[in-house]
């Protein structure tokens, strides 16, 4: 999966209506929503929309034919394998009609072409864990963890027996640290995942 890098903007004329899409990052639903709202022509005819987060994703027509605008936006970022991304097409009616099979067209070419032209990373979907361990293994369990790449200690507390550290790991290999961390302190220490 990947996540574009900033925003990225696109235009294109087709039969006299000017199209543009600006795609950019987002972290949830109310980032989604700010950002459409920031990026809406409220003079232009239309200002259809597509996001994706994880499993959850929208899509909206804003008065175009159901199915011809905010789906095809939806496509063309599924298309990238983009995650927490949204893109905004406003479209200036120039007085000749595209059709539905013109608007997919459209509206999704539209989108295809600004989100190739955008810089995308590489997105690694996280989790997060707490450690409990003792002292006598705290050493080796700090040391252990902050060798695996990809995962990150953001939180420690001490106890009176030890201490719980909150660790952030790619979510594919959770289990594996799991178990890495059982395994090394031969069952004296154990990571609970987050729900």
């Amino acid at each position: 999966m990947f996540r574009l890098a900033g925003t990225e903007t696109s235009d294109q004329e087709i039969k006299k209506s000017r199209f543009r899409a600006v795609a950019g990052a987002i972290s949830d639903e109310e980032s989604a929503k700010a950002f459409i709202t920031a990026h809406s022509d409220p003079a232009a005819n239309h200002n259809c929309w597509a996001w994706r987060i994880g499993q959850n994703y929208r899509f909206n027509d804003d008065g175009e034919p159901s199915g011809t605008a905010g789906k095809p936006i939806l496509q063309a970022i599924d298309g990238q394998s983009l995650d927490h991304a949204v893109v905004v097409v406003t479209r200036w009616f120039g007085g000749i009609l595209l059709g539905s099979g013109g608007l997919m067209r459209a509206y999704g070419g539209t989108a295809a072409a600004c989100l190739r032209a955008a810089e995308k990373v590489v997105y690694v979907s996280e989790t997060e864990g707490r450690v409990a361990c003792g002292f006598s293994d705290l050493a080796l369990v700090k040391a252990r963890l902050a060798a695996s790449p990809g995962v990150r200690i953001v939180g420690e507390t001490y106890l009176a027996d030890g201490a719980e550290l909150v660790v952030v790991m790619p979510e594919v290999e959770a289990d594996e640290i799991v178990r890495r961390i059982v395994d090394l302190t031969s069952g004296r220490s154990h990571m609970k995942l987050a729900d």
